[in-house]
């Protein structure tokens, strides 16, 4: 399959890679003086998509992903695909799929889960937006790409559960961060916490596989000195996303806005930029009550 694939930073880059050593034809652009392994580079986004079956974007927000698709639409042949896989606003993302579908094409919003590292062993979770044909052409290359994807609904739907996974990621790391940090003022050794509450009622993926703590629990990024992993910065991107989505569809999130408030004083004014955003943990260990 001819395959554009527009915006090749830490998650696309190795995404076009696995694509490419899958046998597909890609041809990539970014901004930046980019090298992919197997990825032909074109001069300009629009090059790119030219000619291609499906084109792949993976762009830093809706902003940035509404002025590419301004480029590549028209320049996309009636019937191919526009795979969107990054995480921006909800309206952004069906705003896109409805100037696609006035071009003749099928979209598929379809932002991930698993970090740069699922984006590289290709174990990464696709969470999709679309019509069923538009998923249908999509999810070959999903199976390249990650190792599973689930098809929520219509446009913005991906884009809807990914901020809804999130906002829950960040508000139970700021929990599991806050309950070690309480363990450690009341005596109770973090193994011993851990023990008890990966295999109690306080389990969650934040405790089991990400443990914030370092040297207890599965690898995480606490055990490299809060390196991300995920940075606190695109944790604090994804709650302001959802906290957006919340304020329009009248839902109330009061431990979303909270969980957002707290990264943006973290990444903000107390130096949590490019830290790893379970780096919360150190954070609490150094305050006080009130």
């Amino acid at each position: 399959m001819k395959i554009g694939f527009i915006g090749l930073g830490n998650m696309g880059a190795p995404m076009a890679a696995n694509l490419a050593a899958a046998g597909h034809d890609v041809t990539g652009f970014d901004m930046a003086e980019v090298s992919v392994a197997g990825v032909a580079m074109a001069d300009s986004a629009v090059a790119a998509a030219t000619g291609a079956e499906v084109v792949i974007t993976m762009l830093p927000n809706g902003a940035i992903l509404r002025g590419v698709a301004d480029q590549v639409i028209p320049a996309m042949t009636a019937g191919a695909t526009l795979v969107d896989c990054s995480t921006v606003d909800v309206d952004s993302a069906r705003a896109v799929a409805e100037q696609a579908a006035g071009a003749g094409l099928l979209a598929v919003d379809a932002p991930v889960s698993g970090g740069i590292g699922g984006a590289a062993a290709g174990t990464l979770t696709f969470m999709a937006g679309g019509t069923d044909a538009a998923f249908a052409v999509a999810a070959p290359l999903f199976d390249i790409m990650g190792q599973k994807a689930v098809h929520c609904g219509a446009a913005g739907a991906g884009q809807a559960a990914k901020i809804c996974n999130n906002m829950i990621l960040g508000v139970t790391m700021i929990a599991t961060c806050e309950a070690f940090a309480l363990a450690d003022k009341l005596g109770l050794d973090r193994q011993k916490m851990f023990d008890v509450v990966s295999t109690s009622s306080g389990y969650s993926w934040t405790m089991n596989a990400y443990c914030p703590a370092p040297g207890i629990g599965p690898q995480s990024p606490a055990d490299n000195g809060y390196q991300p992993g995920f940075a606190a910065e695109l944790m604090l991107k994804d709650l302001r996303l959802s906290q957006q989505a919340a304020e329009g569809a009248d839902a109330d999130t009061p431990m979303g806005e909270l969980a957002e408030t707290l990264y943006a004083r973290f990444v903000e004014t107390e130096d949590g930029k490019g830290m790893d955003f379970s780096a919360m943990l150190p954070r609490f260990e150094k305050r006080r009550r009130g």
